[in-house]
């Protein structure tokens, strides 16, 4: 059992590497050092998560398509492979964007494209495979392993590549992103090594797939339509704040490549700070009370953050770095956790498939809201400064609304009413189609 939670954290560390270049790191470069627009460069980063309906059909798919007798190791792999791929090639094609817009545009939309597809195969299968391989008591240990060893990771990357980029040079920048794509490739191969056992019915069927069906079948269940709603809403604001923190502080610090890229090992140390507060509040307050908990202290950090730039304070900035490290892992741990428990064991695929599609649906719209507005605000004020004080305003009322939701999250209900005639009979049209 141990070693099951120490590779499924394999593969959350190597998912991790090859999405810390390009969060941390590719989306400041184009903003600041390429003077390219931010809505440009979160559209490119974003982009990866206009495939997230994909998690749905390939949860389902693999549910009932064993490959080689394992249904999420394939998928996986895959996954991984496209994500490296797609990671290695992205600076070459950020770099001719400067020179070649058109040109540029093709490869960028080809790497992080890739990149974008593999990160949706490969998320899907192994939490889909988490909540195989653990009951309900295990799930949220599972999630802490997972979270525990992917910043313990970040930490050492992020303070690794920072360490590379200074003094900043595209060379400098191509070699530190594929050291980390290289350490992911080894990192998710030992993970996926023999930890799926293989399934006793290789006979499975593989007719395809309506996947109108199978958001009719998710839509159908009330309670799924709230928790889809609840994490669109939660994660557009935690997740959204990715691409402009740094250049942010760039902006109003005037901090280089080299600190920007600090603050995520700042960001990994208050994370891992969090993971241990919420094991040890496990016995005491359910995870709903920790969901609650980071979104009001993410609330907390978006007002610090915001009013730090204006008031020219570095200390309030890194005190409002430190206090979203702590909420986000908190409301991250807490609600992967129950994203668990919002499964069927029949249907887990397709479950974590919806979620999976939610998380990245939700990073797509927080990340595009968040460079529009930035853009269009700094336009119109002509302040850069105003438009990402407003951004982040905008995200802690998004958490208000998702707290407000959360009260209506119930994972019983959800799996009687999954276990209800028409949601089951959906998805055997769904297998039918």
């Amino acid at each position: 059992m141990l070693r099951r939670y120490f590779q499924l954290g394999l593969l959350h560390v190597a998912l991790a590497l090859t999405a810390l270049p390009v969060d941390s790191t590719l989306n400041r470069v184009m903003i600041k050092e390429l003077g390219l627009p931010a809505t440009l460069a979160v559209l490119l980063v974003s982009l990866p998560y206009l495939f997230a309906p994909v998690q749905v059909l390939l949860g389902a798919l693999a549910d009932r398509t064993p490959i080689g007798g394992r249904r999420r190791t394939p998928y996986i792999l895959l996954g991984l492979v496209l994500s490296v791929a797609g990671v290695a090639a992205a600076p070459a094609a950020v770099f001719t964007l400067a020179q070649d817009r058109a040109l540029g545009i093709v490869l960028s939309l080809l790497a992080f494209g890739a990149w974008g597809l593999g990160f949706n195969f490969a998320t899907a299968s192994y939490f889909a495979l988490a909540a195989e391989l653990f009951g309900e008591k295990r799930r949220s240990r599972a999630v802490a392993v997972m979270y525990f060893m992917m910043i313990m990771t970040m930490i050492g990357m992020g303070l690794t590549l920072s360490r590379m980029v200074d003094p900043y040079s595209p060379e400098a920048l191509t070699r530190a992103v594929w050291t980390a794509t290289g350490a992911a490739l080894v990192v998710g191969l030992a993970g996926l090594f023999r930890l799926e056992p293989a399934v006793r019915d290789r006979a499975a069927r593989a007719e395809p797939l309506s996947f109108r069906r199978l958001a009719g079948a998710i839509a159908g269940n009330r309670p799924a339509r709230t928790f889809f709603l609840y994490l669109l809403i939660l994660l557009a604001a935690i997740l959204g704040q990715d691409v402009i923190l740094e250049p942010y502080a760039a902006q109003a610090f005037a901090m280089p490549v080299s600190a920007t890229t600090r603050l995520t090992s700042i960001y990994g140390v208050c994370f891992l700070a969090a993971l241990v507060l919420a094991a040890a509040a496990e016995r005491f307050v359910n995870k709903r009370r920790v969901a609650q908990i980071g979104a009001w202290g993410g609330v907390a950090a978006f007002g610090l953050i915001a009013v730090s730039g204006p008031l020219g304070l570095t200390g309030l900035f890194y005190l409002g770095v430190v206090v979203l490290g702590l909420a986000i892992g908190l409301a991250t741990v807490s609600n992967h956790s129950l994203m668990l428990d919002m499964t069927t064991p029949e249907n887990a695929g397709l479950f974590i498939g919806a979620w999976g599609m939610a998380t990245s649906l939700a990073r797509l719209a927080g990340s595009l809201l968040g460079g529009a507005l930035r853009d269009a605000v700094a336009a119109l004020f002509a302040d850069p400064l105003s438009g990402y004080v407003l951004v982040f305003a905008v995200n802690a009322a998004l958490l208000l609304v998702s707290l407000w939701l959360l009260r209506q999250v119930d994972a019983g209900r959800f799996r009687r009413r999954a276990d209800q005639p028409g949601v089951t009979e959906q998805l055997a049209l769904a297998s039918e189609a």
